[in-house]
């Protein structure tokens, strides 16, 4: 039990960090972003690869995976400057699929639907699984502190209230004399970077990756998560994700429980479950667990 509440921990990190990083897109800048999954992978598939095949150490893949998802992020702003909501949706979540369809087609680069395996892990070898499990931990959830750091001083830093300029009214803000495509590729950029991070450090730790692991259902997890917790609030997005994990996982033992029922429909209730609580959730806590304050000396 506690090697399972460690791993769920672990994933409630990186989890975390998503939500931190669709934050700055779409709860600072107001950009809808349903290719959450694709600059994870990209995060993933970009650390996996330097340092299984170019033998490069852990820490430079992480940060080529953050770097490789920036670029990504910026030049997506720079294609869907022009697009506002359903339609800069649909094209992130295009974006998304893309990226998953190049992972399993390009068998020289990823070997396609096989995955890349034994990715390193920081002492892997030299720890007991709980061990690294533990370690794991420490370095998921330090990256969380570090990045929510970082997002919630830039969240009230000028730069911030401009992206809240441009979220409520672009037009507005750029008749202020701000340059709205330049703050959207910056923000697009730093999300995407954060999502990146993410993608590395969760390849580092399952130690195998395949294109059916960036499937769309985790970018809906991570924007219930923001959803939850409160758009455009830094502490909301941390608590999200630990509250969506702990819905998730704890929905699996209430299911177990019930006596006289199917595996199918232990399954059935489980999914109903999540879905009630999240929907009482937003009807009457629409605004979040921790909502955004918007004032110019609030806190994350």
């Amino acid at each position: 039990m506690d090697a399972y509440i460690t791993a769920m921990l672990v994933f409630a990190g990186f989890y975390a960090l998503m939500a931190l990083g669709l934050n700055v897109i779409w709860g600072l800048g107001g950009m809808v972003n349903l290719g959450l999954v694709g600059f994870f992978g990209l995060g993933a598939y970009a650390s996996a690869l330097l340092t299984t095949k170019l033998l490069l150490p852990m820490p430079l893949g992480w940060a080529a995976g953050a770097i490789v998802a920036a670029a990504a992020g910026a030049g997506m702003a720079l294609i869907v400057a022009r697009l506002r909501g359903d339609y800069l949706a649909i094209v992130t979540l295009g974006f998304a699929e893309v990226i998953r369809l190049v992972a399993s087609n390009e068998i020289w680069l990823t070997n396609g639907t096989d995955g890349i395996s034994n990715i390193p892990g920081p002492w892997r070898g030299d720890l007991s699984p709980q061990g690294f499990n533990l370690l794991f931990l420490g370095l998921v959830w330090s990256a969380v502190a570090i990045f929510f750091v970082l997002l919630a001083r830039l969240s009230h830093s000028p730069f911030g209230r401009v992206l809240r300029a441009i979220r409520e009214d672009e037009d507005v803000a750029a008749v202020a004399g701000k340059p709205v495509l330049s703050f959207k590729v910056r923000a697009f950029a730093i999300g995407a970077a954060v999502l990146g991070a993410a993608g590395a450090l969760y390849a580092h730790y399952n130690a195998y990756i395949a294109p059916e692991g960036f499937a769309p259902l985790l970018t809906i997890y991570i924007v219930l998560a923001l959803t939850a917790g409160g758009v455009g609030s830094m502490r909301g997005a941390v608590l999200g994700a630990l509250f969506l994990i702990a819905l998730i996982e704890g929905t699996r033992f209430l299911a177990a429980i019930i006596p006289g029922v199917s595996p199918v429909q232990k399954a059935a209730l489980r999914e109903g479950a999540i879905a009630l609580t999240l929907i009482l959730l937003l009807r009457f806590r629409p605004q979040g667990l921790i909502p955004e304050r918007t004032r110019t000396k609030a806190h994350a």
